[in-house]
């Protein structure tokens, strides 16, 4: 059995579907507040779904009994955050810590956990919550694998973060030249599957990034290419975001403003060494953008 963490989230629901796919068994930890269309979703993909949370040890307990794999997702931001109840420190650094030492205590064979890029290597709290669980799973003595996919398309090419490709305008962080390997979600829940059985995914961690290396500035032009509109760019200059760190007294708020400055610095990931021991074949901003704009 193969448990997933965060399943109601995009990547945890694509991991559930393409293990659904392949004939694995999948359980999938849900919390109460869940929305019900996605839980149905999961149900109706053949998921097991068990009611938990990672704040309770017990919870945990049941979800991992019988598991031979633990493939979590799951994080606090930013639509489960409560900065009181739900925050980075219960849920992405203590929760995640408690779901490892459930899944130790169930017999599991795998831990896979999703963190974020070697770059992104500024001092926020949720990049801080990732490292403090990386170094936990090592010492655990669980078999791990640690996935740390650079900046996803579907949110940081999207309009939550400003890039509003239907309406032609996009907020750029820093001066948009440096490169990033932007990753699609599919892809990462590609990687967390084969990271399974993949002896080259035993106690490794694996950076993960796109086809490409782009720069923000390149990301418009393919943009304004493929739906023939001009953008009406905007650059939030690297002194503004740091200033926003260190105003924001949330750690939400100063987790997006530290993963925006990292953003400005660019993430170019070479995934040539990887791509031989695992051939995912990666989606390219060019195919992103054509969906998207054809979607919209």
């Amino acid at each position: 059995m193969n448990l997933v963490v965060g399943a109601t989230g995009f990547l945890g629901g694509e991991i559930c579907r393409l293990l659904a796919e392949s004939g694995r068994p999948v359980r999938a930890m849900v919390r109460s507040s869940s929305s019900e269309d996605k839980v149905a979703a999961l149900e109706g993909m053949g998921v097991e779904v068990v009611r938990g949370d990672v704040r309770e040890r017990a919870a945990l307990d049941d979800a991992c009994k019988g598991v031979s794999a633990v493939i979590s997702t799951i994080s606090a931001m930013p639509f489960a955050y409560d900065p009181e109840s739900n925050g980075i420190q219960q849920v992405d650094v203590e929760g995640v810590e408690r779901l490892i030492d459930a899944a130790k205590a169930a017999g599991a064979q795998r831990f896979v956990y999703t963190s974020i890029s070697d770059n992104m290597n500024l001092d926020f709290p949720l990049r801080n919550a990732k490292r403090a669980v990386e170094r936990y799973l090592r010492d655990s003595g669980l078999t791990y694998t640690i996935l740390r996919p650079s900046y996803f398309m579907e949110g940081w090419l999207g309009p939550t973060v400003g890039f509003d490709y239907a309406n032609g305008k996009a907020t750029i962080y820093g001066t948009g030249q440096n490169a990033i390997s932007w990753i699609a979600v599919p892809d990462v829940a590609r990687f967390a599957v084969a990271s399974l059985d993949n002896p080259a995914a035993e106690n490794a961690t694996l950076e993960l990034g796109g086809p490409d290396a782009l720069s923000p500035d390149q990301v418009v032009s393919i943009f304004e290419n493929i739906g023939g509109t001009k953008f009406e760019v905007t650059h939030v200059p690297e002194e503004a975001l740091t200033a926003q760190q260190q105003e924001a007294t949330d750690p939400m708020q100063q987790s997006f403003a530290g993963l925006m400055r990292c953003y400005a610095k660019g993430d170019a990931i070479d995934m040539s060494e990887t791509l031989r021991a695992f051939p995912v074949e990666l989606t390219s901003v060019d195919s992103y953008a054509r969906n998207v704009l054809a979607a919209g």
